[in-house]
């Protein structure tokens, strides 16, 4: 057997450049009994970022796995984050140590919004599927699916002392829910058009709506007595009056709608540079205003039917933002402060503070982060010859960034860069810019040294020489030109600067889109708006050949370092291999679902990548024309990539704004292998996109199911098959071996057991089902009814065993809820189900007065313990904590003080 080409497989190292995605929103959260307000959450693509904004430092990372990151919503009590994402998962977080702690899978698109209860015990979320599913956070599943909406989920609250739900959508209603019942009892039909965003005021007594105009709608909640008949199941729930509306600025619609925690202050803003806020009066102060407007003004009698009045404070009293608003969040700290934080359209999070208390409040900018990520998306990338420093250029800025520590080390102001290049020693780089210029800065001063009017049209391309003395540019004004390095002594200074010297131009008939010495320097190939490529001898600029075979233009292309092979990307999504000897088609392979942006040969081998606006970079064997991995993390279009010099890093941007840090490691590459998990991948993506389970004997009404069929539920279900025969199979060789000792007359050795219960640790049979916990009630569903009968005599095993009775409870009325015709018609099942009645109910009534006296003892000793010592519980560590905050923040201010 010949031996085989080995390759090395590429993995994700960091995601950077990304200071906020405009996907999810933005929420204040509290680190560490840290002080309110000064750390922030953001989706940073699949991930998510808390920011001390004081500081403007990262300082924890929720790690995500492959979706991007949709909603973002701390639990009331500040210690956890729940996260919802693109597939329709929600992840809950710990604040403290960042690790996942819960997870749950029930929606089949984007989760749209997240909310908690009072007590932060239940998950209210909505999504792009039109549903909305409450989950309950102790017990870690889902309670059940509210079906009704016929577009886009955009709000979801829970009234804190009722348990009603109020869920707003796309599809312009706005619905209550009784959740006792899980059914829709009223439908608010008074908007025209989407339902963007609502809040609860005024002790949850009114509901403050945000719609596609712009008019914010009021409408007074008023709870009536609760009758339970038969004929007015729920009408006599609440009564839901419009009260009134406010006028906005804005006249787009609303974007996001919030308030602070006790609904003092609310903010609102649409698509442009304005934020809105107002403050609520409470009925005191609406008194006190009214009274003095009666006095200056009679005639003017205030025309208000409401109970309360909005003051608007609009944030426009400071100029706004120069950038568009994508979110927003506000919090309410001591003394009338509001602190206001903004996720800005052009990857930027800006603080804002103001007192309410003011007559005039106006809004005082405190911080503002920008300083690691562009301000539009990255253009062009470059590695520095030592491997250390990677170059970023964007529409307007070009930022250097330390490879290791991703740390930026230079900002400098540009030109819409199209094109870059380390000049030969790292220390100038040279932009070509959307004008036509070369832009030459210094990285040591951080300067532009000088610019040159180089083209007439768009500078897409620029190569350096082989023999490091000059470059080549390629344009839209159908021209390639050669430049030559030079030092001049500049005027100013009287120090030698670097400068370029033009020396030869190729005009050409067609935009140059991209240009490429050969590593020999003997050949130069030139990419046409033609589709075709050009080759030309560099000496003479005389025509060798023309590679003709795309359809629509070649984007990029790439010489192998040996200059016997040529590899071309173009917007008709094909890659083609061509030899530079004659100029023929070694082969063409469909590259990617979309344009192909860029390619390049990794250093002195035969293999490339490719990046492409499918949000895939792809890793291909020029020789055996074959596919060898795909790397997958951007969620934009990939505008281009580079790869270090010695092969072992590749950096990706996107229209994502992120740039993305890839390494090679030492873990070989089977291709069989990786086409196998792309197909289970591909497999498992079709399965979450299938219906929803059905439970059997239920109509498919408002209230359904939480779960979701997924690979991981499919898995589930087979192991508690396997676990099910396992036990038969167990059963049969100890009643054989039962027999035998019988028969023998004497105890003879046991059977050997079976190696999966020696490897769970030497378990007994009947503990193997109970191994599987996860997906419990979607994996039960897809189980077949031929298992059941076994599996609910376990159940009984267990509960007279007393293990795990709390699972066991779940796992058995969910079994008698979906099987219960097949259950009650079969005789053979009615003896075992009399016998799990009876041991259920004397089992559950023994943990419960277990759990009673348990609680009644310690409250016992607790109070035994104030009495004896006459303080109160737990009061003199909450003292203890409060003086460890003080001392902390004193630090800290002397710190900041120092710098």
């Amino acid at each position: 057997m010949g031996l085989t080409k080995q390759y090395l497989r590429y993995v994700a190292s960091a995601v950077f450049g990304v200071i906020g995605s405009q996907k999810a929103n933005i929420a204040y959260v509290t680190l560490r009994g840290g002080e309110k307000g000064r750390y922030v959450a953001v989706a940073a693509c699949e991930h998510v970022f808390i920011w001390d904004v004081r500081k403007g430092e990262k300082v924890l990372i929720l790690q995500g796995q492959k979706h991007e990151v949709t909603f973002l919503c701390p639990s009331p009590d500040g210690v956890h984050i729940a996260v919802g994402y693109e597939d329709g998962a929600v992840r809950i977080f710990s604040l403290m140590n960042g690790e996942n702690s819960v997870s749950f899978n029930g929606h089949k698109s984007a989760v749209t919004v997240i909310h908690y209860d009072g007590l932060g015990a239940r998950l209210v979320t909505g999504s792009k599927d039109t549903d909305v599913i409450v989950w309950d956070i102790i017990n870690e599943c889902g309670l059940y699916r509210l079906r009704g909406h016929k577009d886009v989920i955009t709000e979801a609250l829970f009234l804190k002392d009722k348990n009603l739900l109020v869920t707003s959508s796309k599809d312009s209603f706005v619905k209550w829910w009784d959740l006792d019942t899980q059914h829709c009892f009223k439908t608010m039909v008074g908007h025209r058009s989407e339902v963007w965003g609502m809040v609860l005021l005024n002790q949850e007594n009114r509901l403050l709506t945000g719609s596609a105009d712009s008019e914010l709608r009021a409408w007074d909640i008023d709870y009536l007595q609760e009758v339970r008949n038969n004929t007015a199941l729920f009408s006599r729930i609440l009564s839901c009056k419009k009260a009134g509306s406010i006028l906005r600025e804005a006249r787009d619609r609303v974007v996001s709608l919030i308030t602070d925690t006790k609904a003092r202050v609310i903010a609102c803003h649409g698509s442009d540079s304005v934020l809105e806020l107002f403050t609520v009066l409470s009925e005191e102060e609406v008194q006190k205003k009214m009274t003095k407007k009666l006095k200056k003004a009679k005639k003017k009698a205030a025309n208000e039917s409401t109970n309360r009045e909005l003051r608007s404070t609009n944030a426009e009293t400071h100029s706004p933002p120069p950038s568009p608003l994508r979110w927003v969040d506000c919090l309410m700290c001591v003394g009338g402060e509001l602190k206001i934080v903004l996720l800005l359209q052009n990857n930027t999070i800006e603080t804002y503070s103001l007192k309410t208390s003011d007559k005039t409040p106006t809004a005082n900018k405190t911080a503002r982060l920008t300083l690691g990520g562009h301000r539009t998306a990255v253009r062009t990338l470059a590695f520095s010859s030592d491997n250390l420093a990677i170059l970023s250029a964007s529409g307007d800025t070009v930022k250097v960034w330390n490879r290791s520590t991703l740390q930026v080390i230079r900002t400098m102001a540009c030109e819409y860069a199209l094109c870059s290049l380390f000049v030969p020693g790292d220390r100038q780089i040279i932009l070509g810019t959307k004008s036509g210029k070369l832009q030459i800065f210094e990285l040591a001063s951080g300067s532009l040294l000088e610019t040159v009017d180089a083209h007439d049209g768009a500078l897409w391309s620029l190569c350096l020489a082989p023999d490091q003395r000059g470059i080549v540019t390629g344009s839209a004004d159908k021209t390639v030109k050669f430049w030559d390095f030079e030092l001049v002594t500049d005027q100013g200074t009287g120090q030698k600067r670097l400068t370029l010297k033009h020396t030869r131009t190729l005009q050409l008939e067609e935009d140059v889109l991209c240009v490429k010495f050969s590593p020999d320097h003997r050949l130069l190939a030139v990419s046409l708006l033609d589709c075709t490529v050009k080759i030309f001898f560099t000496d003479t600029l005389k025509f060798f050949l023309s590679l003709y075979g795309h359809k629509l233009p070649v984007l990029c292309l790439d010489i192998s370092h040996d200059n016997t092979l040529i590899a071309t990307g173009s917007a008709d999504r094909n890659v083609k291999i061509w030899g530079l000897d004659f100029g023929d088609c070694h082969r063409s392979m469909f590259a990617h679902d979309d344009s192909v942006m860029f390619l390049q040969f990794v250093p002195k081998t035969h293999l490339f990548f490719t990046a492409g606006k499918d949000k895939k970079i792809k890793q291909w064997d020029a020789d055996k024309f074959e596919h060898i991995q795909t790397l997958e993390g951007h969620h934009r279009e990939v505008w281009c990539l580079t790869i270090s010099p010695n092969g072992d890093h590749i950096v990706s941007s996107s229209h994502d704004k992120s740039l993305r840090l890839w390494e090679r490691t030492r873990e070989p590459i089977i291709l069989e292998e990786e086409r196998e998990m792309e197909r289970e991948a591909e497999f498992e993506e079709s399965m979450a996109k299938g219906d929803v389970p059905v439970v059997p004997g239920e109509t498919q009404g408002e209230a359904a199911p939480a779960g979701k069929k997924t690979a991981d539920t499919v898995k589930a279900a087979e192991r508690i098959m396997e676990a099910l025969e396992l036990y038969k199979e167990e059963t049969r060789k100890m009643e054989e071996h039962k027999y035998a000792c019988v028969n023998a007359g004497k105890e003879l050795p046991p059977p050997k057991p079976n190696p999966i219960l020696v490897a769970f640790g030497n378990i007994t049979v009947s503990r193997t089902t109970i191994k599987n916990k996860f997906h419990l009630e979607v994996s039960l569903l897809v189980l077949p009814f031929s298992y059941v009968p076994e599996l609910l005599k376990l159940l009984n095993s267990y509960i007279q065993q007393g293990l795990e009775v709390e699972l066991v409870c779940r796992c058995l009325f969910f079994l008698l809820r979906i099987h219960f015709g097949q259950i009650s018609s079969n005789q053979m099942l009615l003896s075992v189900i009399d016998e799990l009645r009876d041991n259920t109910l004397s089992k559950v009534r023994e943990i419960r007065d277990v759990m009673g006296f348990n609680s009644a003892a310690l409250q016992f000793l607790q109070r035994e313990i104030e009495k004896k010592e006459d303080v109160v519980f737990f009061a003199e560590a909450t003292g203890q904590l409060e003086k460890k905050k003080k001392r902390r923040r004193k630090r800290e201010r002397v710190v900041l003080t120092i710098a």
